[in-house]
């Protein structure tokens, strides 16, 4: 909010100084909420950039850019002071800061939603497992962060396509079929499908090392099933429909809604078209050993679009995914939330796209992710060579914040207590994912993930169920006419945090980043504690301090929810 109208006064500027400086023209240069209170409410590095470019002392550049700044008279600054070595600072006035909170108070989150001057189509592919498996500790990750940008893209502005492409086609199937055919009993997988998939897929992963013949087997039939095989077809479609099944039941304990759902099997039909075209266009050719690959420029390794054999590959099933996207949604964009380890692969399928002109340049973009590791920062440990289903951990969340509740308010019925619990656990798990940049690797960490007094999403809602308790407490009411006072250097420090909410939802969905958003929640949930329990609110004896200072604990709340609510994470009322 603010700073938008900096940088607008700082551009400003900036195009006074071009008639003299023509190369400053096009200059790149920050603002940034100060950290320090005694440097204003934001600063600027521009007078150091155009020091950069002209060759002048810092100081002299910001007093020239301090003086265009001060003779447009921006209403809403107190004052701007330049810093050694050459920052420009700036306080807002209190005035400003009331208004435009009244403003929050009165049309609510719609003041932080501007109309975009390019609106994009956004298609984000996240949390494609494979079938018949469970979802797995290690599908958390891809999850949640492509649920919360999709989230925060769309309060931002874009029009957003969330999507599952789950791996339902390849080789693998011929083997599970073997697999069942061999060893499945029909009853135990109608009692308990993915499971006992899994089983067979682990035993006959584990007999092909003894017996090659195997192998040969499960090749056979998938090319059964690939050619229209209807026991096959029969089999892999019972094996699709439990796995989807299995999946929604865990998207539905995490509380999130992929809307498309289209596995790599629907494009089987367009992938031999798409080989011939690249053969025909010269992008494509044979190379050693029979296969059909694309030679890239950036890359040593050509892509493999065909096997020797005439089979296509994960590729082929990529590239023709691109185009149904872009044909389907009209897609200005298409992310990728897939993991650090993808990062070749993807590279290889987007200079692919690039070469068949299926793309264009910054089109496709992988948002990359780190590894979640267990304890000692070693990769999770299997039980009898499983994955760690996901329910599982999910589960074990809630359980433990039930006792964390017990522990809280004893009192509370049961079934009100089961409800909050699963919020907590469930936000518990997807905040702790959310809070580290998502490049790094993760060590889970139970005791991190439920501290009520930590950087934790237990601590945020446990704040926001004290707000709303302060609110229901004093019989609070918005009206029409509102009385909004900024008292104290913490209310306007507090003030500002809140509305500066536009400007961190304005990052992330510039740089994919939500941890932004769970340290900006985290840092204004401290100061709303620190603030409660250092000044009077309910008892103040100033009706006017009391009114605004409620109206300050109700903007806060509404932040705390709205921003938890794009992280995927309900606020319960109570704990």
């Amino acid at each position: 909010m603010f700073k938008e109208k900096i940088q607008e006064s700082l551009e400003k500027s900036i195009k006074k100084l071009e008639n003299k400086n023509p190369e400053l023209r096009g200059l790149k240069f920050l603002v940034e909420k100060s950290k320090d209170k005694n440097h204003g409410n934001y600063s600027t590095n521009i007078a150091l950039q155009i020091a950069r470019i002209t060759k002048e002392n810092p100081q002299t550049a910001a007093e020239a850019i301090k003086l265009e700044i001060e003779n447009q008279k921006p209403d809403f600054l107190e004052k701007t002071q330049i810093a050694v070595p050459g920052f420009i600072n700036f306080w807002i006035k209190k005035e400003s800061l009331e208004k435009a909170y009244l403003d929050f108070i009165k049309n609510g989150q719609k003041i932080f939603q501007k109309k975009l001057e390019k609106k994009e189509t956004i298609v984000i592919e996240y949390s494609s497992p494979n079938i018949a498996k469970p979802l797995g500790i290690h599908h958390l990750r891809t999850t949640v962060i492509g649920q919360a940008l999709v989230n925060i893209l769309r309060f931002y502005g874009h029009k957003v396509i969330s999507l599952s492409y789950p791996g339902d086609w390849g080789t693998q199937f011929g083997f599970l079929i073997s697999a069942y055919k061999r060893w499945g009993s029909k009853e135990k997988l109608k009692k308990n499908p993915i499971m006992e998939m899994l089983d067979l897929y682990v035993k006959f992963s584990s007999e092909a090392k003894q017996n090659q013949e195997l192998i040969n087997e499960g090749r056979q039939e998938f090319k059964k099933l690939e050619q229209g095989d209807k026991e096959n077809r029969k089999i892999w479609r019972w094996f699709l429909k439990e796995s989807l099944k299995d999946f929604n039941r865990t998207y539905n304990l995490l509380g999130v809604k992929i809307e498309n759902t289209i596995g790599e099997s629907y494009y089987e039909p367009e992938l031999k078209k798409l080989v011939q075209g690249a053969l025909k266009k010269g992008i494509a050719k044979k190379g050693e050993g029979g296969a059909i690959v694309i030679e890239l420029p950036n890359s040593d390794i050509p892509e493999i679009i065909q096997k020797s054999d005439g089979a296509t590959i994960y590729t082929t099933r990529e590239l023709a995914s691109i185009i149904h996207r872009q044909k389907k949604w009209k897609a200005t964009k298409i992310f990728y939330v897939a993991a650090n380890q993808q990062t070749f692969h993807l590279s290889q399928v987007f200079g692919a796209a690039l070469r068949l002109g299926i793309a264009k340049p910054g089109q496709l973009i992988h948002i990359k992710f780190g590894m979640m590791l267990g304890q000692g920062g070693k990769k999770f440990a299997t039980r009898e060579g499983r994955l760690i289903p996901l329910e599982d951990v999910l589960e074990e969340s809630i359980q433990r914040a039930k006792k964390i509740i017990d522990e809280l308010n004893p009192s509370l019925p049961e079934n009100q207590k089961k409800e909050i619990a699963k919020d907590i656990g469930v936000g518990a798990i997807k905040f702790f994912d959310l809070s580290h940049n998502r490049l790094s690797d993760i060590i889970f960490d139970w005791d991190k993930m439920l501290n009520l007094k930590g950087f934790s999403a237990p601590y945020i809602q446990y704040t926001f169920a004290r707000l709303n308790s302060i609110l229901k407490k004093a019989g609070f009411k918005k009206k029409n006419n509102a009385v909004f006072l900024l008292i104290n250097d913490l209310e306007k420090e507090i003030a500002g945090k809140i509305l500066s909410f536009d400007e961190v939802i304005k990052d992330i969905s510039q740089n994919y980043y939500t941890d932004k958003l769970t340290e900006y929640l985290y840092d204004l949930a401290k100061n709303l504690n620190f603030f409660y329990e250092k000044f009077q609110i309910i008892k103040s004896p100033n009706q006017k301090e009391k009114e605004s200072r409620l109206y300050l604990i109700f903007g806060a709340k509404e932040i705390l929810r709205i921003g938890l609510l794009l992280l995927g994470i309900n606020t319960p009322e109570k704990m």
